[in-house]
């Protein structure tokens, strides 16, 4: 009996209590904190069967989601790029999947066509091919995906199942060869059900058109596909992959991820061709689960994130989405989130080839709430990795493991993990020890809330470089387009709906302009809305923009300002202001907003613009003041509170290809005493925020999406008041002086409990008390409330005004 055994009786510890203690062959490799449930046994049997194993990967598509980081400075966009896509260093991702652009809204904004019209194509529009090209750089080995979620509405004359279609697919194929990428799969139309005949007359082109070895995915929806996939030889043999969106569920937790048999039986390998859809961090615990449970419920051989990277401003759909953020090049910053590590856990320690090992893979002890475990095993028959979940352990737990089957039973076995309930990055993707078997035989104990990988591979890291501050975007800001590659995009110009990119200017202009490329209303995803464009920081507030304009035909152009929150699912509108000019003359200041509703603030006419001619528009936006400007005439003043800052864009009537040239942004005042601007967190990257626009005393602030609404714009005053809607003051309810006081709007009446102090550490301190302005809990969701807390250094107390 050991010494530490024998110390053990003394004190009366049963040894399968001792959960302060990780026992291995060999002795003691670390200790953990809680007690332990009695041990599990595992054996990982490389004579197992299994599938085959597809890779971990992520999607750049369905909207915008990739579109700022194109524009992002070295060396920032590189370590971005390396955390993607670099092996042995970030999420190491296994597939790319990249959307075939279309013109049109697809989430979060519009993506290029190669062929904006029949006779049209152009290979090197957007960024997704720039990306490609950066994934196979990093690692020649990434597998590249590829899917369609709308189109011009040239094709088939508005119907996507056509043989429009499927040779627009084929010409977009030709483009990634121009650009030296092999494309390994493709889809259909994203979650808008399938075409039988369609699949099948795709199979064939791409047969004949040298595409043989391009696998084809049905239906990137639900499982109802099986069904015909079974019954049909034909449909059968045309398809290679069973995919899926959210098999468990949509932004579910993952705990289940049943599939039907119709699928199982199918003989297809099933995927899970887009899932996530969370927060950069917050979704972690769900990918946690997902990855594993995939396989062990339903078979799953591929996991997909929606999307790779949330490179986009926080006033658009799902500003937070993916595996890194990144939506400011103006200042460089970025942040790899929680989600990244847990992807690596799998990433970092096996490859598209290898087998999951089907009697080692399941759920500890057999209870879902331990948590989960899966195997695989290396093409050598030798290496294995196995990872492990226990996002719902309620303590931790004892594994013995026994390797058997041929594979690498005495090699070293390598620890890593990812504590997912930690916020602290030390804390994530760890080496955390090495253990020696012992005729196969080795043991571990595991702590809730962790990913944990035990591999007999080498080679993995964890990369170090990280990124500034959060920054604002500074006024005066301008851009000739000049400078641009011909159907490019201009820098930090985010397509909505239609395509804005770099063209030769019309009207007997020499140099270069943005036009509007789409003349025909697109196959929607979702809603339609007229085309536009944005540009800028949500947190402008006072500011004057202007811009040349020329329309190609009867129709109207628009100047937006202030513009904000953009909705997606039902009116594509957002909330901004329009400064609306037709080629008759006619023009008008028009409010929008989310719900699909215009408000004309002031209308008229004056000389007509006609076609083909070039003239400037401008909007000056002070306080509430609004005033609009056509050809050096002011045509109107009007005010207007509703929107207190926002983006500048472009738009156009449906159909109107209209040129824009010479944007010029520079700075105004509000009339205040101070920086009228949003705080920013810079842990959650979300923006103080009262509720619901709520103006009621006592309402307690908390965090949100930054949109550049006037719940979110705070003034510094000369008081040391933080004012929002001009009369009420960020407050310490009821004076409170103690930790866990919540902070909330009151009415400014001067009392110290309404007086800050911000600092250069970022921190942001009540006069009264002394406290930080706190993020409850260390949250960074949405809702997360705020209140006062001792000073901590924590990122949940650091904060950005202005």
């Amino acid at each position: 009996m050991s010494a530490f055994r024998r110390l053990l009786r003394r004190l009366r510890v049963p040894t399968a209590m001792c959960t302060g203690l990780i026992l291995a062959a060999g002795g003691i490799v670390g200790t953990t904190a809680t007690l332990a449930q009695a041990a599990t046994s595992i054996t990982i049997n490389g004579a197992s069967g299994g599938r085959t194993f597809d890779g971990v990967g992520a999607i750049s598509g369905g909207g915008g989601n990739s579109r700022l980081l194109i524009d992002y400075p070295e060396p920032q966009r590189g370590q971005v790029l390396d955390y993607l896509f670099k092996p042995g260093y970030g999420a190491s991702l296994q597939i790319l999947k990249a959307e075939v652009g279309g013109d049109t809204n697809s989430t979060s904004g519009a993506e290029p066509s190669h062929q904006h019209t029949r006779s049209d194509l152009n290979c090197n529009r957007g960024y997704e091919w720039w990306l490609m090209e950066q994934a196979k750089a990093r690692n020649p080995d990434i597998k590249l995906a590829a899917l369609s979620w709308g189109a011009p509405g040239w094709i088939g004359n508005g119907n996507f199942w056509s043989t429009d279609m499927i040779n627009y697919l084929v010409s977009w194929l030709g483009c990634a060869k121009q650009h030296g990428l092999t494309i390994d799969y493709l889809g259909g139309w994203n979650e808008r059900g399938y075409n039988v005949s369609w699949y099948q007359q795709l199979r064939s082109t791409l047969n004949a058109n040298g595409y043989g070895n391009v696998k084809i995915v049905a239906a990137d929806s639900d499982w109802a596909v099986a069904n015909d996939i079974n019954s049909n030889a034909a449909f059968r043999a045309s398809v290679d992959i069973i995919g899926t969106h959210y098999p468990c569920g949509y932004r579910s937790a993952q705990t289940n991820c049943s599939v039907p048999s119709a699928a199982t039986s199918s003989g297809k390998q099933l995927w899970a061709s887009e899932n996530g859809s969370d927060d950069y961090n917050a979704g972690a615990t769900a990918v946690a689960r997902g990855i594993n449970r995939g396989y062990i419920d339903g078979r799953m051989t591929a996991y997909l994130n929606w999307p790779v990277v949330a490179a986009l401003t926080p006033n658009l759909p799902y500003p937070s989405m993916g595996l890194a953020l990144a939506p400011e090049p103006w200042s460089g910053y970025y942040a790899i989130g929680k989600n990244a590590w847990v992807m690596a856990q799998t990433s970092q320690f096996t490859a598209p080839g290898w087998h999951y090992l089907d009697d080692s893979s399941g759920y500890i002890g057999g209870n879902r709430n331990n948590g989960s475990y899966v195997s695989l095993k290396s093409t050598n028959n030798s290496d294995y990795s196995t990872v492990i979940e226990t996002m719902d352990a309620s303590g931790a737990q004892t594994l013995n493991f026994n390797v058997a089957g041929g594979l690498a039973s005495t090699r070293t076995v390598h620890v890593w993990s990812t504590d997912v309930r930690s916020n602290n990055t030390s804390d994530h993707f760890v080496h955390a020890t090495d253990i020696t078997p012992s005729g196969g035989a080795f043991s571990l104990t595991l702590q809730p809330g962790r990913v944990y990988t035990l591999t007999t591979t080498t080679g993995q890291g964890k990369g170090t470089a990280t990124g500034p501050a959060r920054g604002t975007f500074g006024l005066p800001y301008s851009d000739s387009f000049d400078s641009y590659a011909t159907g490019t995009e201009a820098k930090y110009l985010m397509d909505w709906q239609g395509a804005f990119e770099v063209a030769g200017c019309g009207g007997g202009r020499s140099g270069k302009c943005v036009r509007q490329m789409s003349p025909q209303k697109p196959i929607t995803w979702d809603a339609l809305s007229d085309p536009h464009a944005l540009l800028g920081d949500v947190g402008w507030s006072n500011y004057t923009v202007s811009s040349d304009v020329l329309l190609e035909q009867s129709g109207y152009a628009e100047l937006i300002g202030r513009a904000n929150t953009q909705d997606y699912s039902s009116t594509g509108q957002l909330n901004a202001y329009h400064l609306r000019v037709s080629d008759t003359g006619a023009w008008s200041i028009q409010r929008s907003n989310t719900n699909g509703n215009v408000t004309t603030l002031a209308q008229g006419t004056t000389a007509a613009l006609g076609t083909n001619r070039w003239h400037t528009l401008g909007l000056t936006f002070s306080g509430s003041s609004i005033t609009a400007v056509i050809d050096d005439t002011k045509v109107a003043a009007v005010n207007d509170s509703t929107y207190a800052g926002g983006q500048v864009g472009y738009a156009t009537s449906q159909t109107e290809t209209a040129q824009f040239d010479n944007l010029s942004l520079t700075p105004g005042s509000g009339g205040s005493n101070g920086i009228t601007a949003p705080i920013t967190g810079t842990g959650s990257g979300r923006c103080v925020d009262v509720p619901n626009q709520s103006q009621t005393n006592g309402t307690q602030v908390e965090l949100w999406d930054c949109n550049g609404g006037s719940n979110q714009q705070w003034t510094k005053t000369a008081a040391d008041e933080l004012r929002v809607y001009g009369s009420s003051c960020l407050d310490a309810s009821d004076q409170g002086t103690s930790p866990g006081t919540k902070v909330d709007i009151w009415s400014c009446d001067g009392g110290t409990n309404q007086k800050w102090t911000i600092h250069d550490n970022g921190t942001i301190t009540g006069v009264q008390s002394g406290l930080c302005l706190d993020a409850t809990g260390g949250g960074t969701a949405n809702g997360t409330l705020l209140q006062l807390w001792t000073c901590n250094g924590g990122s949940n107390q650091k904060w950005m005004h202005g």
